[in-house]
């Protein structure tokens, strides 16, 4: 049976394991059109110990599978005209076929590697903090960071006060970082109110439970919010009152004055 290429990937988490040690991939362009052919070679196996671990080399052109070489066979297997008269060739030539079987028992030998790779998980490294919130009729917004983990399959919950909610939640597919393990995040926007209790839950392979991490808001910081308003407020209340001292001294003296105005015109004070 061929297998598409994707099944060849990590991702696949299948009984039947298989990496790409070579891939190529040849475009060949003329005035008529173009012609796609590519070569694949991958190693697939179904044990841990590799005792059944199969070599295949493909040849593809416009999608059709000319030839193909498996260690299982022991030889190139041509599958169209052109396929069968590059296998003769190929089968013929013994510095090919001596490497072909070198390739075979590189396959067998690097198949433990391969598997434990695959099947061992990884602990995920969880950062639960906090950001603005842009654009939303929410002033906050907790943010749920889980990188480094495999396998990708993996579940986020947000729980407010220990029950789950999905409203103004937003999370994202798993991402690939390029060796094999992933990241994911999780957006929860919120206004906050008192002594309520925020939670993101990870549940993963690589854990005996779920893990539940709780928000806690930084206590310096709301001591400091705390004391910069009541320095404001103290502030403002000095203020207003000097000003309302100076108001009615000011009120005073005009008063004073314009009395002693009209009782006394013709006197010089």
């Amino acid at each position: 049976m061929i297998q598409s290429p994707r099944s060849y990937l990590p991702d696949s988490m299948s009984r039947t394991h298989s990496f790409l040690p070579f891939f190529v991939l040849l475009l060949v362009f003329s005035t008529e059109g173009a012609l796609f052919g590519y070569y694949m070679a991958h190693c697939q196996f179904t044990s841990p110990d590799g005792h059944d671990a199969v070599y295949v080399e493909q040849f593809y052109f416009n999608k059709v599978l000319e030839c193909q070489y498996n260690s299982s066979v022991g030889k190139v297997v041509g599958y169209t005209k052109n396929g069968i008269e590059f296998a003769d060739k190929l089968n013929g030539d013994k510095d090919f076929m001596k490497h072909e079987v070198w390739k075979s028992n590189l396959c067998k030998r690097n198949v433990q590697m391969f598997y434990d790779g695959l099947q061992n998980s990884v602990e995920p490294y969880v950062w639960l903090r906090s950001v603005d919130a842009a654009d939303s009729r929410h002033p906050s917004m907790l943010v749920c960071s889980v990188y480094n983990f495999y396998p990708k399959q993996i579940k986020l919950t947000w729980l407010r006060d220990g029950k789950q909610t999905t409203t103004d939640v937003t999370s994202m597919e798993e991402l690939p970082n390029g060796n094999w393990l992933y990241q994911i995040h999780s957006y929860l926007e919120y206004t906050p109110t008192p002594e309520e209790k925020i939670s993101c839950m990870v549940e993963h392979a690589s854990l005996r439970k779920p893990m539940i991490y709780d928000w806690e808001p930084s206590p310096d910081s709301g001591r400091d919010k705390i004391a910069v308003g009541a320095a404001g407020l103290l502030l403002g209340l000095v203020f207003s009152v000097a000003g309302l001292i100076y108001y009615k001294k000011k009120s005073s003296g005009r008063v004073a004055v314009s009395t002693t105005e009209v009782l006394y015109p013709d006197v010089t004070l």
